[in-house]
């Protein structure tokens, strides 16, 4: 131990005494890492200026090292913060892209059952027209039996007609006959 290394040690000691008070308010408060860092530089530059005053080298250069540090671990604090930046923007993104397919889905969905209520449509359409024509054409057969029907029954009535002249022209001819032979018989007797 050389008589460098005594100030060097009561400096050092006395800045963590000084930083006890310091470090326990930025705890209570909830300070993130800037406060962090801007105690840790004050501690580098007391140190330096330590070392400056005491004209220790190795003061100086633990300072040196001290305020090196603490840019490495303000510009590691940096890069976190732009690479939770980055993770954000990228949840951001997935979360609207999520949110397209989730429309693009819905939209798919809503045109194929549109799609589906267009086929029943014209499926239902189809079958009415269908049974329409089913019964348009037993219509027509109904309609053709009943001509058909008519028909045959004014044929039976023709001949039932004929019959019955046939039939009045024999009595009439009957009747006749039977006047002429009593006439006959007449003229006889």
């Amino acid at each position: 131990m050389d008589l460098l290394s005594i100030p060097r040690t009561a400096v050092g000691g006395c800045l963590k005494v000084a930083r006890m008070p310091v470090d326990a308010a930025l705890k209570l408060a909830g300070r993130g890492k800037q406060s962090e860092q801007a105690v840790a530089r004050a501690d580098a530059a007391a140190r330096d200026v330590a070392g400056a005053a005491l004209g220790d080298d190795e003061l100086r250069r633990d300072a040196q090292l001290r305020r090196t540090a603490a840019d490495e671990r303000e510009r590691a604090q940096e890069l976190r913060d732009a690479a939770d930046e980055r993770q954000q923007e990228a949840a951001r993104k997935r979360e609207q892209a999520a949110k397209r397919a989730a429309a693009k889905r819905a939209k798919a969905e809503r045109e194929r059952k549109a799609t589906q209520a267009a086929a029943a449509d014209a499926e239902a359409r189809r079958k009415e027209a269908s049974q329409q024509a089913e019964a348009a054409e037993a219509e027509a057969v109904e309609s053709r039996a009943k001509r058909a029907r008519l028909e045959q029954l004014d044929r039976e009535a023709e001949a039932l007609d004929e019959r019955e002249d046939a039939l009045t022209a024999s009595d009439e001819a009957a009747r006749l006959r039977g006047a002429a032979e009593r006439a006959k018989t007449a003229r006889k007797a």
